[in-house]
């Protein structure tokens, strides 16, 4: 991470050299050849990853050397470094750092270990002087202190002229080889450390030797035992490599705190069973959002005195700001203001693919309350219900949050009269990695837009779309503003369908590369359709593979595969499909629900996922939430109670239902995860700064081991053990925006399920009937049906429309407007309302255009009704 000045200061002061016994010049005796590496990609055969610079130009590969441009005029020698992070030291053992450096025309460096943040701790040193031709330095030393992730650092700065420096073959060779690594993973009984809803499943694991059924007891807090029974022996669970035994205490249905699990001699961490577990988890997800925003002040008020900060990137020193943000090298002539959005991951980039699926997920979590039997309403989401700055505003806050994203998304859009005009630029961060941890008004790297693609254009043209029907009743210049950047969007990917971000663009940020891009044509048709009702996009979306094939993956979507988004939103966002139509689509969500519930009972930790390693990967996470997003949709869609049930047991291995013991989502269980990978969030590092705020959710379990942390830590591990709870293991633990949408769609889910009790039958039936339209308006009729089996003595009911639609003149009831919910109340002569019997009422409304089907729920004294 870039240290800022002042820290940069405390660098220079900590780079006294003192060596166990010995100073630089003294030689020791080299560890053996065999000596273990500790550096990562030392010969730049990788590329640049995971090396990082501040005060440089950008890090590049040349002739296999790692070279970079350092400016001239630089007061010290720390002004300017190269370096790497998550470099294992052991107290008292020897070293030899070794490397390949050359300058042009000659430059004084020095190699430093020290600790990466203040009080920059040094451990060894070593002083070299470059010239025109490469020499290798080496030397040997003993290290006073220990550090399981210190930072090489060489301090390149202080010269007078502006130099071309060049490193290869950087070696640094000794130390023990590190103690095996055995997690701490507490008990063997593995539960859901946040608890169970009243009336949904409750399962549990537990790891043993045992062969046979095990007796079980469910204890009280006080001890007693309230449920009892014998486990279900599973074998060996592949993800993990333990023999292990399921466990069901489903029918223990009483509402209770600090309950434990008690089997085989050992006693789970303590949970609840609740019907308000999930209320505060919606907070928190939603609340990591603006944790994350850049281009404000993040208020302690709002979200606690340890997390404000200051804006980053505004220009204020020694940012460089995002207000006018020029190209790379080659790609544009012009300078954007890009400022605003969330940072993505652990990092300060910005990334338009990534913020499209996000974006998409918190307006759709918005976009369920109108079309959900258990989110009818929405009030949990309305404005005043979230810590954000614009509460109280009129407008939900789950929509104020998202905005805060889609305007960064708009302003990524390349300007009328330059080439490739409506596309999006596939990224901004800055232009070279960056070190842990520093604070996004630290950073002093310069940031650059990277070139267009069409991947980011479409995710563009589908959240804008989303966009132009949400917002519509809230802030009609804003929709239309989002309805022209999407159509324009669209219509310029269809030009430009086949420029791809560049995989070797991750200097800095990363690359978010997908050469696929059909998904992304699908799902903007799709959002475009639903909010426009044009034909030339049902034309689109019909004709595309995907609205045919099977989008839903086995191991979960995101980003990179967005089809099944378009699908889950003609399923549920109303629309003018033909009926036979509709219920294909419908279907295809429910078989997917059934598969993901299929495989849920295969394993014994009982997560939607295959349990192979290739299902553990970076993000697997929100993956796993995903496929719970499909299961929840599908309950949605029928109401049958094993697709809730099916969403809400993919929850327990995310809290601590896995084979670690361990809660990923921060502050969440008694054992959760607290050092994801953050520059913002540095509390390992840097106890003056926070931990990741309440609801982070972590990327989890990852076989690949991308980052050098895991690779050294881990090598060999069962895929459900490819996790560590540190700072510097990027590959596992880091979060991101994405992840943590995921974990906001299914906590508002999930806390609108109460305690899960038993669906109820619908006893209402409604037909609603567009009985014409004109330029501006239409005129509807509902009639509902009592299909109970007592009277109605007094009704209300209530539907929401898709977009800007607006009640004027009604009749029969009693009709008023909120945003786009309507809520139409009985006259005093049709209140009544016997068995069979049937009422009508209808309306006239404005609308500007745009798609006008009819609603997809509708709701009568607050229970959903059978739609005809």
């Amino acid at each position: 991470m870039t240290p800022s000045r002042r820290r940069l200061a405390l660098l220079a002061a900590a780079t006294t050299l003192v060596l166990a016994g010995a100073t630089a010049g003294t030689a020791h005796a080299a560890p053996p050849p065999d000596a273990p590496e500790q550096i990562d990609n030392g010969d730049f055969s990788a590329g640049v990853s995971p090396w990082f610079s501040y005060g440089t130009g950008p890090l590049g590969v040349t002739d296999g050397r790692l070279c970079a441009t350092v400016p001239g005029g630089l007061a010290n020698p720390w002004d300017a470094g190269i370096g790497q992070d998550g470099v294992p030291l052991v107290a008292g053992a020897e070293y030899t750092l070794g490397f390949d450096v050359s300058a042009t025309p000659g430059s004084a460096v020095k190699a430093v270990l020290q600790l990466g943040s203040a009080p920059y701790t040094a451990y060894a040193s070593v002083d070299a002087t470059a010239g025109g031709t490469a020499q290798r330095v080496e030397q040997t030393f003993t290290v006073p202190d220990g550090n399981p992730s210190a930072q090489l650092i060489f301090q390149v700065g202080g010269n007078a002229a502006e130099q071309t420096l060049c490193l290869d073959n950087v070696s640094l060779r000794g130390g023990d080889p590190p103690e095996p690594y055995v997690p701490d993973t507490g008990p063997r009984v593995r539960v859901n450390q946040v608890g169970y809803l009243p009336g949904g499943p409750k399962n549990a694991t537990v790891v043993t030797e045992a062969t046979e059924a095990l007796p079980w007891q469910l204890r009280s807090a006080t001890g007693a035992v309230v449920a009892s029974g014998t486990s279900t022996p599973r074998g060996t669970d592949a993800a993990s490599g333990q023999n292990v035994h399921s466990i069901d205490f489903s029918t223990y249905r009483t509402p209770a705190a600090g309950l434990t699990l008690v089997v085989d001699g050992e006693t789970s961490h303590p949970f609840d069973v609740s019907g308000t577990l999930y209320d505060r988890l919606r907070a928190d997800s939603l609340q990591f959002f603006y944790a994350q925003r850049s281009g404000i002040a993040i208020d302690g008020d709002l979200i606690g005195a340890a997390y404000a900060r200051p804006a980053g990137h505004l220009g204020v020193a020694p940012n460089q700001g995002d207000t006018s943000v020029p190209c790379q090298p080659g790609v544009c002539g012009y300078s954007l203001d890009v400022r605003g959005g969330w940072y993505d991951a652990g990092d300060h980039g910005k990334y338009v693919v990534n913020g499209g699926i996000a974006t998409y997920q918190l307006l759709n979590t918005f976009e369920r309350t109108r079309t959900a039997a258990t989110a009818a309403g929405g009030a949990a989401l309305g404005d005043g219900t979230l810590r954000v700055p614009e509460r109280g505003n009129g407008v939900p806050d789950v929509l104020d949050e998202a905005r805060w994203e889609l305007e960064f998304l708009l302003r990524m859009q390349v300007p009328a009269g330059e080439p490739l005009a409506g596309m999006a630029h596939h990224k901004i961060h800055d232009r070279n990695w960056t070190g842990l941890p520093l604070a996004p008004h630290a950073d002093p790297q310069p940031r650059e837009l990277h070139p267009p693609s069409t991947a980011a254009t479409l995710n563009l043209a589908a959240v804008a779309a989303q966009c132009a029907r949400l917002f519509a009743p809230y802030d009609a210049a804003f929709a239309t503003r989002c309805a022209t950047a999407a159509k324009t969007a669209y219509a310029a990917a269809r030009a430009n369908p086949a420029r791809y971000a560049s995989p070797a663009d991750s200097t800095g940020g990363g690359a978010y590369d997908d050469s696929t891009v059909t998904d992304e044509f699908y799902w903007a048709a799709v959002e475009l359709w639903l909010t426009t009702g044009a034909s030339a996009y049902l034309a689109d979306l019909t004709a595309s593979p995907h609205h045919s094939g099977d989008v839903f993956d086995p191991r979960g979507f995101g980003w990179q595969g967005v089809a099944a988004l378009g699908r889950l939103d003609l399923a549920t966002v109303p629309n003018g499909l033909p009926a036979a139509e509709l219920a294909r689509i419908r279907s295809s969500v429910t078989a997917a629900a059934d598969a993901h519930l299929a495989e849920l009972g295969r394993q014994a930790y009982g997560l939607p996922m295959p349990g192979d390693e290739d299902s553990y990967f970076w993000g697997a996470n929100s993956n796993i939430i995903n496929n719970a997003v499909v299961l929840a949709t599908a309950f949605d869609l029928t109401g049958d109670a094993k697709y809730r049930d099916g969403a809400t047991q993919a929850m327990d291995y995310v809290l601590g239902r896995n084979a670690l013991n361990i809660s990923y989502v921060t502050g969440w269980g008694e054992h959760a995860a607290e050092n994801q990978h953050s520059r913002i969030f540095g509390h390992q590092l840097d106890p003056a700064l926070p931990k990741p705020p309440a609801g982070s959710l972590a990327g989890g379990a990852n076989a690949a081991l991308q980052d050098p942390f895991a690779q050294q830590l881990l090598a060999g591990c069962k895929p459900m053990f490819c996790y560590v709870d540190d700072i510097n293991s990027y590959a596992t633990n880091e979060v991101a925006i994405n992840w943590n949408s995921a974990l906001a769609w299914i906590g508002s889910f999930l806390a609108d399920q109460g305690d899960a009790g038993a669906v109820p039958a619908s006893t209402c039936a409604v037909t609603y009937t567009n009985h014409g339209s004109w330029p501006g308006g239409f005129t509807a009729q509902v009639t509902l049906r009592n299909t109970g089996t007592t009277a109605l003595n007094g009704w209300t009911a209530r539907f929401a429309f898709t977009g800007d639609q607006k009640v004027g003149h009604a009749w029969s009831a009693k009709v008023t407007q909120s945003g786009a919910t309507v809520t139409a109340k009985n006259e005093s002569y049709n209140a009544r309302v016997n068995p069979g019997g049937t009422v009508t009422f209808g309306f006239t409304a404005t609308t500007g255009g745009g798609a006008n089907p009819g609603p997809g729920l509708v709701t009568v004294n607050g229970s959903a009704c059978t739609l005809s």
